[in-house]
C-alpha cells in the first residue's frame, strides 16, 4: 500500500508564495518520477512539475521559473516551492508517484491540497 499525503495548501495573494509538501510512504526512489498536478474546476488535471530519479526536473511553461520542485529523500517527501503566484495558479494540487511494471504503469495520488490565489 502506497501513500501520499500532501499539506501546505491555502489562501494567498497574488505575488505571494507557498511550498507544497507531499510525504510518500516507502522509499521514495523506489519510484520512477514524482510529480505535481494540478486540477482547476472545469479543466483537465494537468502536469505542473516533475521530479525523476534520473534525469532532470521539468516544468510546464506556464509555472517555469516561478515554481522549484525539490526532494528530501531522507524524508521521503517531495516539495513544490511556489512563487510569483498568479489567480490562474488557483487548483486542487496533487501528488503523484507511479511504477513501471513489465505491462503497465501504477500510479499513486494523494487525496490533493486546495490552493487559492485571490487577485
Amino acid at each position: 500500500q502506497v501513500n501520499l499525503v500532501e499539506s501546505g495548501g491555502g489562501l494567498v495573494q497574488a505575488g505571494g508564495s507557498l511550498t507544497l509538501s507531499c510525504a510518500v510512504s516507502g522509499n521514495i526512489f523506489s519510484f520512477v518520477s514524482m510529480d505535481w498536478y494540478r486540477q482547476a474546476p472545469g479543466n483537465q488535471r494537468e502536469l505542473v512539475a516533475g521530479i525523476p530519479n534520473y534525469g532532470s526536473t521539468t516544468y510546464a511553461d506556464s509555472v517555469k521559473g516561478r515554481f522549484t520542485i525539490s526532494r528530501d529523500s531522507g524524508k521521503n517527501t517531495i516539495y513544490l516551492h511556489m512563487n510569483g503566484l498568479k489567480p490562474e495558479d488557483t487548483a486542487v494540487y496533487y501528488c503523484n508517484a507511479y511504477q513501471l511494471r513489465p505491462n503497465r504503469r501504477d500510479d499513486y495520488w494523494g487525496q490533493g491540497t486546495q490552493v487559492t490565489v485571490s487577485s
